[in-house]
């Protein structure tokens, strides 16, 4: 197994800033501000912005997938 493997990269680059709009997005409709220093975030705070982020992108997969939009 590869030593230097990470999953918190971007697999494709041109997406990055659309990732971040959409992350902005979801956390500002759960109440918490991304930008700037978040040092002072809780883990809870992130988790919860990053598990929507997940569960809105399954979501959209499986409609793509039925042929529903």
């Amino acid at each position: 197994m590869p030593r230097n493997t990470t999953s918190n990269r971007t697999l494709i680059p041109e997406a990055k800033a659309a990732l971040k709009t959409f992350r902005d997005q979801i956390a500002t409709e759960l109440g918490t501000d991304l930008t700037g220093y978040n040092g002072d975030k809780t883990s809870w705070e992130c988790g919860k912005v990053g598990g929507e982020m997940v569960r809105r992108m399954i979501e959209q997969a499986e409609r793509s997938m039925s042929g529903r939009r």
